[in-house]
């Protein structure tokens, strides 16, 4: 039997980030993960950090904690981060109207904004539809990743740096407690033994503590997503956000006008039918990542979500994309489809005998705020 001080099941970004704390207090830990390498809502995303879409309470702080560890883990190793921006690109007055009252309540807290005329976001973004754009916010501190190699770069700079012990292929079968002592099993029957264990087992509800999981009341969400050729002629720095956006994140609903901007119809109610908003971020190779969609089910009836792509899904993404920005071309080399769980309290959280501590479902706000509330929820648990 192995013995170690930290057991984290699971190798996304909850669970590496929370692996990463506990390092840091020159802890033993064993990472691991089911999969050669993790293959989930981690690296199925855009990679954008924007703690600007974060309902603006602990989740936004933590959004801006996590900016802070990955810009710190960057001087540490290359992870891919790039300190290139947000913008968000109002369609309508309304939209702009919202989008100025959040300037002003962002300036309230400390956190750095710049309202944008048409025409600066033009000069940013020369690919917007002239007829779409009325003017924009950016957010000129926020950063992005590479969603394709952040997490594999980090958990290999944790291994080679902070020695942290990671096995990827090995899958849980068993987490009890035993003699007050956390003990897990793998498929292969090796043990493995430590004081605490935390599974962020992500969309996986089904191998460990199935019991509890049904009783959660999470949600699993499917999304469509899609990636151009690489299109090195095009200038889209950052994050690119658009007014369908301005609906779908949280903190927006801190604005007086929100209210009236949720209940104006959507030019196309498909889009609302499927939780489309249109997202735009330009990878380092020149391609351009394009989305999404929201479907979500009980997590309990995830066979229901049909793990194929619906190609109607996809034009409707491509459609509204092609209303918002023109490129020299729309050939896409890949579609793809991402999963996350997602819990009406933003996260959630279950304790077993201040032993084993269940943390998932923490939606698709994971790569803006994994790291800021993991070195926080690790604080809770060793202190």
């Amino acid at each position: 039997m192995k013995n170690y001080d930290l057991i984290v099941v699971g190798a996304g970004a909850l669970g590496t980030f929370h692996s990463y704390f506990a390092l840091k207090k020159g802890l033993k830990v064993l990472l691991v993960e089911k999969d050669n390498a993790p293959n989930e809502a981690t690296v199925r995303n855009f990679g954008q950090i924007i703690p600007s879409g974060m309902d603006l309470n602990r989740w936004h702080q933590y959004g801006r904690e996590a900016m802070d560890i990955y810009k710190a883990l960057q001087q540490e190793a290359d992870i891919s981060v790039r300190n290139n921006g947000s913008t968000y690109l109002a369609s309508s007055a309304l939209e702009l109207q919202v989008l100025q009252e959040m300037q002003a309540i962002h300036e309230g807290n400390g956190y750095t904004s710049q309202l944008l005329t048409q025409a600066q976001c033009q000069k940013r973004f020369p690919n917007i539809q002239r007829d779409y754009c009325v003017g924009g916010l950016l957010f000129p501190q926020e950063i992005t990743v590479e969603p394709r190699q952040m997490i594999h770069r980090l958990i290999e700079h944790l291994t080679h740096t902070y020695n942290l012990d990671y096995r990827p292929l090995t899958t849980i079968k068993d987490c009890d407690i035993r003699n007050n002592q956390c003990v897990l099993q793998d498929t292969r029957g090796e043990h493995y033994m430590a004081p605490k264990a935390i599974v962020c087992s992500g969309r996986d509800v089904k191998l460990l503590f199935p019991d509890v999981f049904s009783k959660s009341g999470m949600r699993l969400s499917k999304l469509h997503m899609m990636a151009t050729e690489p299109l090195p002629e095009v200038q889209m720095p950052g994050s690119v956000l658009t007014g369908l956006s301005i609906r779908h994140y949280e903190s927006f609903q801190s604005c007086p006008s929100f209210a009236e901007l949720q209940n104006t119809p959507y030019h196309n109610e498909a889009l609302k039918k499927y939780g489309i908003h249109i997202l735009f971020k330009q990878a380092t190779d020149g391609s351009i990542i394009i989305g999404d969609s929201h479907e979500y089910v009980p997590v309990d009836q995830a066979e229901t979500l049909d793990f194929g792509l619906n190609m109607y899904i996809n034009e409707l993404i491509l459609t509204e994309a092609q209303r918002i920005m023109h490129l020299p071309n729309w050939k896409i080399s890949r579609y793809w489809a991402g999963f996350y769980s997602k819990h009406p309290d933003e996260v959630f959280e279950y304790n077993i005998e201040d032993k084993i501590f269940i943390t998932t479902g923490i939606g698709g706000k994971g790569m803006t705020t994994s790291a800021g509330y993991a070195k926080h929820h690790v604080e809770e648990i060793l202190g």
